[in-house]
């Protein structure tokens, strides 16, 4: 019998390595090429450790409808062109948007390792799951970096109640100190209240969401996370949230020559290619000062932001990234939750491929 999760019985647990391998299969039977499957494999169940569940390997049954639908192509290859010594574009092919956005990072991270900056941009790509697992890839190589990409209409610009702009996540990263228990700074955030990923898990839970992530059909607060994907997502911070969505389609659509102001084709939807443009930035830390002074600075942020002095009804102050950081460190221990409709779902694909089920921890 599968072991279930004492805070919700409809969850069961998954071994992290299992899930790679799952995934991993599916991909491969899905055309992609070993290596590219497991680039995808590892940034999904990367975002299922750090309880990024709305980026996980859940995701796969819409990314595997749009190869069936001939909409992505699941053996394309991107292709690199050096623009100057510090600027790099990749075509992405209209193939999966992880080994593009892993190319980018890996490039600008190599530019930037002689010239101490480099910077990317892609095309004609598709979603590419969370970005904070293109943040860490930068600062396992010890590199500040810039991780923006643009996505499907899903928010409204400020004073419009039409969708336009995507839930296009802001993420940004840097190695952190040696002191014990200093983290990295990984922020990953969407300019929205809530990503759309988030309600899409709601609704593949059963589950409610917060009146205040996004308004339905008819431009009022909606707890039904359905009626949600009817309307639109709302905007953090008013005008501020709506103007971060445009930051990110000039950075990641206008500049790459990839599709933008409302052009990018969603992963749930089967009619055309995405079209997504994604924009990196890998940055050498130790341009002014040597990498050791530059992670004891980060240090002393990282211990005043922590240890500050706490608003009532706080028991603790995380650093950006942290708490994922922790979730990871406990299923990597515990495994994953998933729910037991989500692994049915999973289980569905293995089927129509000839594969078997996703192992559970008994």
């Amino acid at each position: 019998m599968a072991t279930t999760t004492t805070a919700n019985p409809n969850l069961v647990l998954v071994n992290h390595r299992d899930a790679k391998t799952f995934a991993t299969a599916l991909l491969t039977a899905s055309g992609v090429s070993a290596k590219n499957a497991e680039i995808t494999a590892s940034g999904l169940v990367q975002a299922d450790l750090r309880g990024v569940e709305s980026h996980g390997i859940l995701r796969l049954p819409s990314y595997l409808s749009r190869v069936r639908n001939g909409v992505l192509d699941p053996a394309a290859e991107p292709e690199l062109k050096q623009i100057t010594p510090v600027v790099a574009q990749i075509d992405a092919r209209n193939g999966f948007g992880f080994p593009a956005a892993h190319l980018g990072m890996d490039t600008a991270i190599k530019m930037a390792g002689v010239y101490g900056i480099g910077m990317v941009s892609v095309k004609h790509s598709n979603h590419f799951g969370m970005s904070a697992w293109i943040v860490k890839q930068a600062v396992d190589a010890n590199m500040v970096s810039l991780v923006f990409t643009n996505s499907s209409p899903a928010l409204p610009v400020w004073g419009s109640k039409e969708k336009m702009m995507g839930v296009s996540p802001i993420a940004c990263g840097a190695p952190g100190g040696k002191g014990d228990g200093s983290k990295p700074f990984i922020l990953d955030m969407a300019p929205s209240v809530a990503a759309r990923g988030k309600i899409y898990k709601a609704l593949r839970r059963g589950e409610k969401i917060p009146t205040d992530w996004a308004l339905d059909g008819e431009g009022k607060q909606t707890d039904d996370p359905a009626k949600a994907l009817e309307g639109v997502m709302l905007p953090m911070g008013g005008p501020k949230g709506s103007a971060l969505a445009i930051m990110m389609d000039v950075f990641s659509g206008v500049l790459s020559g990839s599709a933008f102001a409302g052009g990018v084709t969603g992963p749930y939807d089967m009619s055309k290619p995405g079209d997504v443009g994604h924009f990196f930035v890998a940055i050498k830390p130790d341009l002014f000062m040597s990498l050791d002074e530059f992670r004891e600075r980060m240090d002393v942020l990282y211990q005043k932001a922590v240890n500050s002095e706490k608003m009532h009804g706080v028991d603790r102050i995380y650093f950006p990234g942290e708490i994922e950081q922790l979730n990871e460190e406990q299923r990597l221990k515990n495994g994953i939750p998933y729910a037991k409709a989500e692994i049915d779902a999973l289980n569905a694909e293995a089927e129509k491929l000839g594969l078997g089920k996703i192992p559970l921890i008994e």
